[in-house]
């Protein structure tokens, strides 16, 4: 056993799954051991992340994760959930190339649109990065954000737990569900925080807390919701 999934194994596609957030995650699910298969442009890069993952899995859990790499389209092809963690930059182009490989399914919003001046500020577009996947994708295919102020350097060691929340937005109840359940398999506990229009909240919360990291040279801060 090699750890690679068959097609209709495959639980989650983290598409820019090489990148470090979308690369933590994969870690954190395999170690679940949820079927992934991490998606970049190059089925090459893909894979040597996958192979990475499963040995990162495999020291702790003694046996590789089912962990697999393709380029993003057929990652997001072969997963009833699509995560997508792609810089800012590459966000509209890549949900427009996805588009007809996740239709009906959950997708999943990490990004981010940071522009990297001193304050680390975002530059949303018209409402959050989400609602503009939403609008790409249009309301065939849910989004939900989620997992944005987790930092990513956390997600990677399993030796540590994810002690922080993660904040869980989107319009559709069902595929909200899905998310809160992902999250608590990283051991996570999620909170939903409403309607994909707190998507620009987490956006900003997750620039506001880089900016803090940068200022007091602390750079794995999260969130949790105290009370309840």
């Amino acid at each position: 056993m090699d750890g690679r999934p068959s097609g209709g194994d495959v639980a989650i596609a983290v598409i820019g799954g090489t990148g470090h957030q979308g690369f933590g995650l994969a870690v954190r699910w395999g170690a679940a051991g949820l079927a992934v298969a991490i998606g970049s442009r190059s089925p090459q890069r893909a894979e040597a992340a996958a192979a990475r993952a499963r040995e990162i899995v495999g020291r702790v859990r003694g046996t590789p994760p089912p962990v697999v790499g393709y380029d993003n389209i057929e990652a997001a092809r072969l997963a009833p959930v699509v995560v997508v963690t792609v810089p800012a930059g590459a966000h509209a182009a890549t949900l427009e190339a996805l588009a007809p490989a996740v239709g009906g399914k959950v997708l999943v919003d990490c990004t981010v649109p940071l522009d990297r001046n001193p304050a680390y500020a975002v530059q949303l577009p018209e409402g959050s990065a989400a609602q503009a996947a939403q609008r790409i994708l249009g309301p065939g295919t849910p989004v939900v954000g989620a997992f944005h102020t987790v930092p990513a350097s956390l997600l990677q060691d399993l030796a540590r737990p994810v002690d922080c929340d993660v904040l869980v937005c989107g319009d559709d109840r069902e595929a909200k569900a899905r998310v809160v359940e992902l999250a608590r398999a990283i051991g996570a506990r999620a909170v939903d925080v409403g309607t994909l229009r707190q998507a620009h909240t987490l956006e900003r919360l997750t620039a506001l807390l880089i900016g803090v990291g940068r200022r007091t040279g602390r750079h794995e801060l999260g969130v949790r919701i105290t009370g309840l």
